[in-house]
């Protein structure tokens, strides 16, 4: 965190460690041998240049702060596993916390400083004292390390307060909220605000959050890796879901995290395991439930890759190896609403028109189930809009390296605007029966379906990245019928 990075002259580690003896501390000085590491320039460096300077005529004569932030409490003194910014790593490829990007203005553009915290030098403490020292957390990069893999000029993180300091407010736009050092280093220039955010410092987030809009073939590429590292993972979970017995939802959760952090860098966000009534709770990542022969399973997970990009995918799994007549029909609308709005996807048509193309299928469908207390068109209007009863959510968001990505962008330029071809996004319609429900059959309630894939725009359609996968129902049956007879294994 952000108070870890003034102390760079720890007094001790930690509250429970013993004292260091003058002996100890003399010794432990001496006699290291400093090699260096073998680093190359990333062959991604020219996209992160690109970025830089896609950003760079955004903001002529300005000087643009963008932090990474710092790792973030989880209980007492233990940390979460840091996970850089997402718009500082999309615009330097770094992953160690506490780094801030600077892009100096300069008369043909800007001169971008990444100011990190370097390798600590064997003259002092902090190498065996500190908790960020090496001997604690590995050896880090040397500025000219640092410099020659990412491709851009390096400074110590000691000297940013006197980089920071006597910055015109006017002239200066921060990324606020990752850094509280940096936030108070630079004064807000206006009363206005905006999300919280000084209208400036917005502005400069909504820039970088549009420029992620259109994905690079190198960004595609990283999508495709996390897909593919997912299905990998949902073959592990179906090959360790019996048929004949419950399992719990947290050892699927397991059995995918395993594939997440051998095959990527983690998972993409909690992982949802809805077993049974579960799957018609949205966002279930508690996963303390158990799955039954007989119900179905409602998968939701992503890897996120090394260079942080994640997939976002969700299956619907029959436990027992079949779906029930009941089970499949529900199945079906939400598998043709899906493919319509899949269909319907091409440059230049609206992000609400997907939505409208998806759930006026679901609404077609529950009018056949007998749901619908109003005609398909009187339920489909904004006025009414019923049938989201049972539909809870919209068909789809934006995907890279957040997953839901891009939310800083306008509302012109994403939720009220116009797909491009580039963009990736995720279409993933649902239905929902909630064993609360009394204006649904008794025999429908608890049932939660959701087919989710992962898209890529193209000129002249989609390219469904996550195909890999089944999604049709008599697919799906035979799918997980081939993935239990290969049986469990290990990621390798």
């Amino acid at each position: 965190m952000t108070e870890e990075r003034v102390n760079r002259s720890p007094e001790g580690t930690e509250s429970h460690d013993p004292a260091f003896p003058q002996a100890l501390l003399a010794f432990m000085r001496q006699g290291w041998r400093d090699t260096a590491l073998p680093v190359s320039p990333r062959p991604e460096v020219p996209n992160y240049a690109k970025r830089r300077a896609a950003l760079s005529a955004a903001f002529p004569g300005e000087t643009l702060v963008i932090p990474t932030g710092g790792e973030k409490t989880r209980a007492n003194d233990t940390t979460f596993r840091f996970r850089p910014g997402t718009d500082f790593a999309y615009l330097t490829g770094d992953h160690a916390p506490d780094s801030v990007l600077v892009l100096h203005p300069t008369a043909s553009g800007h001169e971008p400083v990444l100011y990190l915290r370097p390798h600590s030098s064997r003259q002092t403490d902090e190498f065996f004292r500190s908790r960020h020292g090496e001997l604690w957390l590995g050896r880090r990069h040397t500025l000219a390390e640092k410099a020659t893999e990412l491709g851009l000029a390096t400074a110590d993180l000691d000297e940013l307060d006197a980089a920071l300091a006597g910055l015109a407010p006017a002239r200066t736009r921060v990324l606020r909220g990752f850094d509280a050092q940096v936030d108070a280093a630079i004064r807000s220039y206006d009363g206005q605000r905006e999300r919280g955010q000084p209208a400036r410092d917005r502005e400069l987030a909504i820039a970088i959050s549009e420029l992620r809009l259109v994905k690079d073939e190198w960004e595609i590429a990283q999508l495709q890796d996390a897909v593919d590292a997912t299905v990998r993972g949902f073959e592990d979970v179906a090959r360790a879901l019996p048929a004949d017995r419950g399992v719990s939802e947290r050892l699927l959760e397991g059995i995918f995290a395993l594939r997440a952090r051998h095959d990527g860098n983690d998972v993409g966000y909690g992982s949802i395991l809805g077993a049974g009534e579960h799957a018609t709770i949205l966002h279930w990542v508690h996963n303390h439930g158990s799955t039954r022969p007989g119900e179905l399973l409602l998968m939701d997970m992503g890897v996120e890759n090394h260079h942080l990009y994640t997939a976002d995918v969700t299956r619907v799994l029959p436990v027992s190896g079949r779906f029930t007549a009941l089970q499949r029909q529900v199945y079906d609308i939400v598998y043709a609403s899906q493919q319509a709005g899949i269909e319907f996807i091409r440059p230049g048509v609206a992000f609400k028109d997907v939505h409208l193309t998806c759930m006026r299928v679901l609404a077609e469908g529950l009018a056949d189930l007998g749901l619908l207390p109003v005609s398909v068109d009187e339920a489909m209007d904004e006025k009414s809009a019923v049938y989201r009863r049972w539909t809870l959510h919209g068909f789809g968001h934006m995907l890279g390296i957040d997953v839901h990505d891009c939310t800083n962008a306008r509302a012109e330029m994403y939720r009220d605007g116009t797909l491009g071809e580039g963009y990736v996004l995720t279409v993933e319609p649902g239905l929902y029966f909630q064993p609360e429900d009394e204006l649904v059959p008794e025999e429908l309630r608890g049932i939660g379906v959701r087919i989710e894939d992962d898209v890529l725009v193209t000129a002249t359609g989609t390219v469904n990245l996550s195909a890999g996968l089944p999604r049709t129902a008599g697919d799906v049956e035979t799918w997980l019928a081939e993935q239990r007879e290969a049986g469990p294994r290990l990621p390798g």
